[in-house]
């Protein structure tokens, strides 16, 4: 091999230097389609480490961003559960109120419908806490004429009678009360028979005669003879009839709800009542001016 001396040394590596890098740009140049060639190789190189950077990155930023949006949701879902809560108690009260003004529009209804009768609208404001014991407390008394055994009734029917009366309140006793007692009567056939309570939620007919007719579902109303009720006034519905001897044993169901009372009626009078719809006291002739005459009784 022949030695080249060291001053030229560098020459040649010169030479050669740029002898690679055309052959380097000649390459470069066939391969410009499909990019350059070293540029090919750095991005297949990295390509794998950055696709995986990404993909933890993905992870980390959605877990995080998840866990931020359940906060959110969470707060949110509280938010909601609050105004739900809030909209519900709305809607209950709202609902009170409507069903409070139908009442008082049928309390208003009746009082039109029996302007001459004297009475007075009462609104329940307790209930005694003896159990052997049904009587209810109303917010009228004294100062407004309220006197003890006074009727109070509802549109429905007979509530019960006064038995206390205060200033400005009175007590009132269920006809449910084992101590009530009401003159009362078959509606169809007129049978008359008392009526008490039995310490439960239905009334007992009492003295009906084996061979008395009474039957299920008749209609019984107060006959007026014990000068608390007027006449007609509904009492209940027959529930239930079982023979016995000397007497049947006959079961009413109130007419009046008894156990979802707010508002009743106290009669200041024993003056008759028309009973029954509108339609059906202009059919029959009647009218709230048109009420039979008052019997000669003492209110």
């Amino acid at each position: 091999m022949v030695a080249i001396p060291s001053r030229h040394k560098a020459i040649v590596l010169l030479t050669i230097a740029v002898v690679a890098q055309v052959l380097l740009l000649a390459v470069q140049i066939k391969q410009d389609r499909r990019g350059r060639l070293i540029r090919v190789w750095t991005v297949t190189a990295v390509s794998p480490f950055e696709r995986a950077g990404a993909w933890c990155f993905g992870k980390v930023r959605g877990t995080w961003n998840h866990y931020f949006a359940l906060r959110g949701a969470a707060k949110e879902n509280d938010e909601l559960r609050r105004e739900r809560d809030a909209l519900k108690l709305q809607l209950a009260e709202l609902q009170s109120k409507a069903e409070e003004a139908d009442r008082l529009a049928v309390l208003l209804n009746f009082r039109k419908l029996h302007t001459d009768v004297p009475m007075l609208p009462a609104r329940v404001i307790g209930a005694s806490a003896d159990t052997a014991s049904m009587t209810i407390y109303v917010d009228r008394g004294e100062r407004e004429g309220v006197r003890r055994n006074m009727g109070v009734i509802t549109p429905d029917g007979v509530v019960g009678k006064v038995i206390e009366a205060y200033p400005s309140t009175s007590q009132v006793l269920l006809v449910t009360d084992k101590e009530s007692g009401v003159g009362a009567m078959i509606a169809e056939s007129r049978l008359q028979s008392p009526v008490g309570g039995a310490g439960e939620p239905l009334l007992q007919m009492k003295y009906v005669g084996s061979d008395d007719p009474v039957n299920v579902g008749d209609r019984v109303v107060t006959s007026g003879m014990d000068r608390i009720f007027p006449k007609d006034v509904p009492l209940g519905t027959v529930v239930e009839v079982k023979p016995g001897n000397p007497f049947k044993v006959v079961r009413l169901k109130p007419a009046a709800k008894l156990q979802r009372m707010e508002e009743v009626i106290v009669l200041l009078t024993l003056h008759p009542l028309e009973w029954g719809s509108p339609e059906a006291k202009q059919e029959s002739g009647a009218g709230p001016g048109k009420a039979s005459a008052p019997r000669a009784t003492k209110p």
